[in-house]
């Protein structure tokens, strides 16, 4: 109950950091992963490694525009309702459920299995531990 609480209060600034982190992690999963899925398109295909490793980075760009300023926005000591462990733990439940959506979305032949739900439910089990007081 504690948890559900935290998350009641967190307030504006607990918002914006979560929806920034999700707006951050979307980029992050298209520099990583985009290539493997869009290498087969006539544009990527001739390219070398290293113009994939700069297109990659020019898209992650924009992850870090929104990434730092979610962590600032979300930290206790600049105002927000997180600690440096709680906004982890968020950004990497964050870039779980990003991912999924992403392979589902994106990589249908790719297929989850049971062991994949339960190492899921332990994050977000996490997130339970880490926020409880």
């Amino acid at each position: 109950m504690d948890t559900l609480l935290k998350f009641s209060v967190m307030g504006v600034k607990g918002l914006y950091t979560i929806g920034l982190l999700a707006l951050s992690n979307i980029f992050m999963t298209l520099a990583w992963y985009g290539h493997l899925k869009f290498s087969g398109s006539k544009r990527l295909a001739g390219l070398g490694l290293f113009a994939v490793i700069l297109i990659s980075w020019g898209i992650a760009f924009f992850e870090y525009c929104m990434q730092v300023p979610a962590n600032r926005i979300g930290f206790k000591d600049h105002g927000g309702p997180f600690s440096l462990l709680e906004l982890k733990v968020i950004q990497e439940v964050v870039t779980l459920l990003v991912f999924v959506l992403f392979s589902l979305i994106f990589f249908k032949q790719e297929s989850f299995k049971w062991n994949h739900f339960a190492g899921m439910a332990c994050m977000v089990l996490a997130v339970y531990f880490i926020f409880r007081k």
